[in-house]
């Protein structure tokens, strides 16, 4: 594939280097529908072929599906040919009658938060059994919102002693919101920021405070949600934002920003894929995919020719590229 996407970038002060473009597990564990086994294994593999060697995964996709699957799909494959990040903060137990957060493929149970020290323990012991490993690269503290300071006091000491143990390579906190993960790097030593959404064509409200702390305190981010959970990628009334359905306003602007792209022939899928590129902090765009040919897509909008007349037409109304 093209040489953006197979370009590597280290991960804080760590020695854990990822791709540019890199695979999210989520769609894998069903998440709204159903998907096949040989098509998770089909997808996780593609993009090892392709040179992408990043994997994320996490405990809540699919309640462990998605780790399970992520695991198979990955024997036999060289240890040191990939990259592989899950997660802390929720446990999952077997409930009876359960519907399970909207992964369709996920078994009768429930996630429940926990950021005790026995609950980050074990959470990776679960992952582990899950994934058939005896080690992960990188683990994130997963969506503390509510947890703030036990994340801050219990949680990240038990990570680090896991990264301090040789257990794994690199920390770091996972989230849909900026100002917590910028306590984490001004209060850390956190190596990357997993941020989904807020550094997008349509919301750069990340660039506020966490990318510049990261810039100054040598942390690295992982950009999820580019495509802020669908609304960027097909912009229309009943189009997705932050997994609920998009208010209009918010259509409106996706539709101008989709407006601009046309006029110079790019793709809105393309400028959304590589609007972050720029920002020195970024390491890697970590893109879900459910089949073959959604990867195949995110490839090649990464790797899409978009001329810098389009970058400052959107820096013109706002969405502002890093360095334009």
């Amino acid at each position: 594939m093209g040489k953006r996407a197979t370009q590597r970038h280290k991960l804080g002060r760590s020695d854990v280097e990822v791709t540019r473009l890199s695979l999210g597990t989520a769609p894998l564990g069903g998440l709204f529908t159903h998907v096949e086994d040989d098509t998770a294994t089909a997808v996780v593999r593609a993009a090892l072929a392709a040179g992408l060697n990043y994997v994320d995964t996490a405990p809540l996709y699919g309640h462990g599906v998605a780790e399970r699957r992520v695991g198979s799909a990955l024997t036999g494959a060289g240890r040191s040919s990939y990259v592989l990040s899950t997660k802390v903060g929720r446990l999952i137990v077997d409930k009876p009658g359960a519907e399970a957060d909207g992964y369709a493929d996920a078994p009768p149970s429930e996630a429940l938060f926990d950021y005790s020290r026995d609950g980050i323990l074990r959470s990776v012991t679960d992952s582990l059994e899950r994934l058939g490993l005896d080690a992960v690269d990188v683990l994130y503290i997963h969506d503390p919102d509510d947890y703030e300071d036990e994340a801050l006091t219990v949680a990240y000491p038990a990570v680090r002693e896991l990264r301090d143990q040789g257990i794994v390579r690199a920390i770091g906190v996972g989230m849909n919101q900026s100002r917590i993960p910028t306590r984490f790097v001004r209060e850390t030593e956190v190596d990357a920021v997993l941020l989904a959404g807020r550094y997008t064509l349509l919301d750069q409200s990340g660039n506020a405070d966490l990318l510049p702390a990261c810039l100054e305190r040598g942390t690295s981010i992982v950009i999820g949600g580019v495509y802020n959970s669908g609304l960027l990628a097909d912009p229309r009334p009943g189009s997705t934002y932050n997994y609920v359905e998009a208010p209009a306003d918010l259509v409106a602007r996706a539709q101008e920003l989709g407006e601009i792209c046309a006029r110079h022939d790019v793709p809105l899928k393309a400028a959304a894929i590589q609007f972050p590129l720029t920002h020195p902090a970024v390491a890697t765009i970590l893109t879900g995919a459910r089949t073959v040919a959604e990867l195949d897509e995110n490839l090649a909008m990464l790797e899409y020719d978009v001329p810098d007349a389009l970058w400052e037409d959107l820096a013109a109304v706002g969405a502002r590229r890093y360095g334009v």
